[in-house]
């Protein structure tokens, strides 16, 4: 948390500026409306959670009331935009040095305006130390919570809520942080928390679990033995020593006992037979390091087959660590795994968690906030407000890799509905939405990082644009720039900092931080217009396609699909084209299309299937507003409800760049409908049925959908899924395996993506899917 340098002495009021990278109105945000409180002090760290309520601009469009008017006039955009306030939910985590708990207390008492509650929910051996000055300064009672029970609630939470918090540590691969997609069910599980002692706890459901054992060799013993040995008294100091320690000058190993026969018994010569075992006859002085290393071996070692001896006893092939004594610490998380593997024979995974330093405050925060059902929502990482896992890398400096693993800041966003797995995946728990992984994939990474970095000029002038009327447009657009910008250096630096980084979580931070300086919706505006023109050209598309036979416009369908699909904000080489060619339309995005055989061509498949029965209901997830959803998705749409296919349409709940949104959806359908007999009596009869998807990504998680939309599917017998759109059918879902028939299709507009999958600009992906029995 503090920068190399930076100074530790004093708990003055400016010590918070000192201890803390970012100023203190950046670090206790939105804290005017702060409701409620909980904390978690341990022997060295503070960490303080709280609930606020966020207000923020949202677009809203809703169809003109032409009551009393003859016609529309042509040129009348299709619906009008109106920006409202909103008020949303926002979980804050904080930590910080005990040093500057009074520092921070001052700064929170000195800028709360109101909270709602008079008790703060407490845990930590501290709780009881700081009681009295907690009290004193925030005017609020200290209520005491179970430490067990919190931890274990704030296990539950981030497991659910943050796909990628557990992590497997590999010391010799880059990056050695090798994220895991959180299986649906996260229950059973084996939770080792390392603290002063070690507790080991078995958790079956969200409200059962039990302390199965533990030992007294721990975190503890590590402080205390080390301080003994080194005459190092801070915990920090040990650990950056042990870090440089060579262990097999103090460790005996199974070659210095055995010599060269180690290997007729099957054993590695490098093994440890006896921790310390040289010291007692050699004649001579051992150095800190190597005698802090030893130390930090034996005891990983000791609690890593403890926790697999209780995994195996309990079946459990998931064991996550947690505590004081892990917090990222590279020598800990390898000997750990080590010991893991060594003696489970690798049936037993050892997991660590990107928050384990908040599970503690984050328990205490549920337990103190049940009347407002925080488990009934689904929650979202803010990368904006968040800091990142920090690197191991020697060539950082020692106050920095120390932490490395601890988060300072930790913001998540209460999403609207609850979200789950689509039914129709193959397998959830094997479900990864990502098609490249980034943290792996070097080249990839530095093109994608570069790319972002050269679009941002173009999303700092379309922010800008979006709101004419605004004073501070520009101003609030240069935050956006800097704090975007910085994300992407980090990224460069760390690009497991947020967990796997991927194209889709690049887009994702970058909506963060458009919400966070007000931009909810760049592109309204141009959705608005593009939708308007569109909608004119809606009646002569179907005519032209309904003169043709029925061959001939089953073609003439998936290419319309594909042509709308080209209407992209999000790629700069058609971004280029509409800027400069405000002409370009539905025709011209014809003619630029691959021509077959296309890169990926399976529509020979695809039309004898058509030949069959019809499918009992296709789910369409849409992407692009105007020409796109329009003039490609609904004439689809009206052809599979002409054969007695029923359809759900799933739009975006929120905004990202030009994607349709489904309050637009719904207009767009309504103006169809006035036009189309087919489109009408579907929407009557609830045969073509509009939903969201829970998402605001131009991207696509099937892992993470509208309850209500995952239910409807259920209901309804989905048995054919549409995924259109390269940031939904490439950059994620390319290999996702459903268990009914899948059209994946995309136009590539990405000239490096095309030539890396063996194409150029406007190749054309047709990925017709059948599961296997």
């Amino acid at each position: 948390m503090a920068e190399c340098g930076a100074s530790h002495s004093g708990s003055s009021g400016d010590s918070l500026d000192k201890s803390i990278t970012l100023p203190p109105d950046e670090i206790f945000r939105n804290l005017e409306n702060a409701k409620r409180f909980a904390i978690d002090i341990g022997g060295s760290l503070t960490k303080l959670a709280y609930y606020s309520t966020v207000q923020h601009k949202v677009a809203r469009v809703r169809s003109f009331d032409h009551s009393g008017k003859d016609t529309e006039h042509d040129h009348e955009p299709p619906y009008e935009i109106s920006v409202q306030e909103e008020v949303t939910a926002r979980l804050h985590f904080i930590k910080f040095e005990n040093t500057y708990i009074e520092a921070c207390l001052d700064f929170i008492k000195d800028h709360l305006v109101n909270t709602e509650t008079k008790v703060i929910p407490a845990t930590g051996g501290g709780a009881y130390k700081f009681k009295d000055l907690i009290e004193e300064k925030l005017q609020l009672k200290v209520d005491k919570e179970d430490v067990m029970t919190c931890l274990i609630k704030g296990c539950n939470f981030v497991l659910k809520n943050i796909p990628h918090e557990a992590f497997m540590y590999q010391k010799d691969s880059d990056p050695e942080f090798r994220f895991q997609t959180n299986h649906p069910n996260i229950f059973p599980y084996l939770l080792v928390n390392i603290g002063s002692g070690v507790s080991i706890v078995k958790v079956e459901t969200e409200d059962r679990f039990e302390w199965i054992g533990g030992s007294s060799i721990g975190g503890g013993t590590f402080w205390g033995l080390g301080a003994l040995l080194t005459k190092t008294k801070k915990f920090d100091e040990l650990l950056h020593l042990a870090s440089r320690g060579q262990h097999t000058n103090v460790d005996m190993l199974v070659q210095d006992i055995y010599g060269g026969a180690h290997e007729t018994l099957g054993l590695s010569g490098n093994l440890i037979a006896s921790s310390f075992g040289k010291s007692a006859t050699a004649d001579r002085e051992f150095s800190k390091e190597d005698m802090a290393k030893s130390l930090l071996h034996m005891i990983s070692n000791d609690v890593g087959q403890l926790a697999c001896l209780y995994a195996k006893l309990h079946c459990l092939d998931r064991v996550y660590f947690g505590g004081f004594f892990i917090r990222g610490h590279p020598v800990t998380m390898r000997t750990i795994t080590y010991s893991i593997n060594f003696f489970s024979k690798g049936e037993v995974q050892a997991l660590f968690l990107r928050h384990e330093g908040y599970l503690g405050a984050i328990g205490a925060f549920l337990k103190g906030a049940e009347q407002d059902n925080p488990n009934q929502y689904s929650w979202g990482e803010n990368y904006a407000g968040s800091s990142g896992l920090m690197s191991s890398s020697p060539e950082l400096c020692p106050s920095q890799r120390v932490r490395s693993g601890t988060f300072d800041l930790l913001e998540m966003d209460r999403l609207e509905r609850p979200l789950v797995n689509l039914p129709l995946l193959l397998d959830p728990s094997s479900y990864v939405p990502d098609t490249v992984d980034l943290t792996d994939d070097a080249l990839a990474r530095k093109y994608w990082l570069t790319c972002f970095e050269e679009a941002l000029d173009g999303v700092v002038k379309r922010a800008v644009a979006s709101q004419p009327g605004s004073v501070d447009a520009a101003e609030r657009a240069e935050k956006f720039r800097q704090k975007y910008w910085d994300k992407l250096q980090t990224l460069r630096h760390q690009p497991f900092a947020y967990g796997t980084l991927t194209v889709r979580s690049l887009l994702d931070t970058r909506e963060h931080c458009l919400n966070e300086f007000n931009f909810p919706d760049p592109y309204s505006k141009v959705k608005q217009r593009e939708n308007g023109v569109a909608l004119k050209s809606f009646q002569s598309v179907i005519r032209t396609l309904d003169a043709l036979g029925w061959e001939e416009r089953q073609l003439a369908l998936i290419e319309g699909l594909l042509a709308g699909n080209v209407f992209d904000w999000g790629a700069k080489a058609v971004s280029d084209v509409l800027e400069s060619d405000p002409q370009f339309g539905f025709e011209e995005a014809k003619r630029k299309l691959q021509e077959r055989p296309w890169l990926v061509d399976t529509y020979s498949k695809w039309l004898q299937r058509l030949k069959g029965p019809p499918h009992k209901c296709a789910l369409i997830f849409a992407d692009n507003s105007g020409v796109d959803v329009i003039l490609g998705v609904f004439p689809f749409v009206r052809e599979l409800l002409s054969r007695g296919t029923e359809v759900i349409l799933a739009c975006n709940s929120g905004p990202a760049l030009n994607d349709v949104t489904y309050s637009e959806s719904l207009i767009v359908a309504e103006r169809i409908a006035a036009m189309d007999p087919i489109i009408h009596s579907a929407l009557r009869e609830e045969r073509l049925l509009l939903l969201q998807t829970g998402s605001s990504s131009p991207c696509l998680d099937l892992s993470r959908l509208d309850k209500g939309l995952a239910v409807l599917v259920r209901e309804r017998g989905a048995d054919l899924v549409v995924i259109e759109g390269m940031g939904r059918a490439v950059h994620t879902n390319y290999y996702a395996a459903l268990r009914c028939e899948s059209l994946k299709l995309a136009v590539i507009k990405n000239s490096w993506l095309a030539e890396r999958l063996g194409g150029r600009l406007f190749s054309v992906i047709f990925k017709y899917e059948v599961p296997t029995e």
